[in-house]
């Protein structure tokens, strides 16, 4: 075992704070990796304030992390020290399961492992995140980071980046395609970025006319403001694909009337209420209402293989590990574009 400074949420109404933790020595397929970003996503704050539930405590939260392998275990082979690597929401799961052989391991029967906040499979010991300076993963669950994008720009593509490329590739979008974005944050930009880069046509739907140039300025083709009188009814039908990333309450009925026939919009906010849903939104045109969740190891690779060729990567603030709290609330205000990353330095140095 080896002492390891974190930083972590003690209790549910407390603020973070530093935490010295053990991390496992490498075992045969293990890889030992000094962190060198940690991207700081929405659900660390639902986790780490268990607004969902069941929660562990203290929790090292980040799912979002890139580093640089320190040591392998004596039957490892996708990676040697040196390399730059990543690891995202899992990491762990039963192996064994149809969704585990597909390598669509978020889908496990069994339940995924998470990075932090999870329990290993193993051992039952709570699992840390990456707000800490290293971390030890089996090699089945690590990313390589191609050459070509900046690590702090990479870490949010281990959560915000695969949860919306998932999605894309798995209901068809293709270039020519009409693809609405709700919502401009973590999640939306880079949806943004990714439709386009697949060749898509984007529009980014927004409460907030505010956001018009810095959607265009991420490579939307158009911005509309929801909170227009007529807007839902001037756009009726015009979309092939939705992509709503908002976690909100809002009114599905309303943005499925924006589909085309055929037209597919897919959940990946999580609002804290049911939404009420009527039928005939989907029956009249036949559309679907459809959720996703992040990807699998082998999708991961694949997402971020296409944002090295396609020069795509996340919009970050990077911020000292002191900020954290002031980060939490700053992002509950919606006041980042559009991601916080941790530089783990100030953790190893502090």
């Amino acid at each position: 075992m080896t002492a390891t400074p974190a930083y972590a949420a003690p209790s549910a109404r407390a603020p973070l704070a530093p935490l010295t933790i053990e991390r496992r020595a490498p075992r045969e397929r293990d890889v030992l990796i000094d962190i060198l970003y940690c991207g700081v996503c929405h659900s660390d704050i639902h986790q780490a304030r268990d607004e969902w539930g069941g929660s562990i405590f203290p929790m090292v939260p980040g799912h979002e992390i890139v580093g640089r392998v320190a040591a392998a275990g004596a039957s490892v082979s996708k990676f040697a020290v040196g390399d730059v690597v990543g690891v995202g929401c899992f990491v762990d799961s039963c192996r064994e399961c149809p969704q585990c052989r597909a390598g669509e391991e978020q889908y496990c029967d069994q339940g995924m492992t998470g990075t932090y906040n999870g329990r290993e499979r193993d051992t039952g010991a709570p699992t840390y995140g990456g707000y800490s300076t290293r971390i030890v993963v089996d090699e089945d669950y690590v990313l390589r980071i191609p050459d070509g994008i900046p690590l702090e720009r990479a870490a949010p593509l281990l959560c915000a980046g695969i949860t919306t490329y998932s999605p894309l590739r798995h209901f068809g979008v293709k270039p020519g395609d009409t693809v609405a974005v709700v919502g401009l944050g973590g999640l939306g930009h880079m949806a943004v970025k990714l439709a386009r880069a697949m060749g898509a046509e984007v529009t980014v739907l927004s409460t907030s006319p505010a956001k018009r140039e810095d959607a265009l300025a991420l490579g939307a083709n158009d911005f509309l403001s929801t909170r227009e009188e007529g807007a839902f009814r001037a756009n009726a039908g015009r979309f092939d694909f939705i992509v709503d990333t908002v976690s909100a309450q809002h009114d599905y009925n309303a943005y499925l009337g924006l589909l085309k026939v055929d037209g597919t919009m897919v959940l990946l906010g999580v609002p804290d209420a049911p939404t009420p849903l009527g039928a005939f939104p989907l029956i009249g045109r036949r559309r679907r209402l459809a959720g996703s969740m992040i990807g699998g190891i082998r999708e991961t690779q694949e997402m971020l293989d296409f944002c090295a060729e396609h020069g795509v990567a996340s919009d970050v603030e990077v911020i000292g590990i002191a900020e954290i709290n002031q980060a939490y609330e700053r992002m509950l205000a919606g006041d980042v574009r559009y991601r916080f990353v941790i530089d783990i330095a100030s953790l190893r140095d502090g």
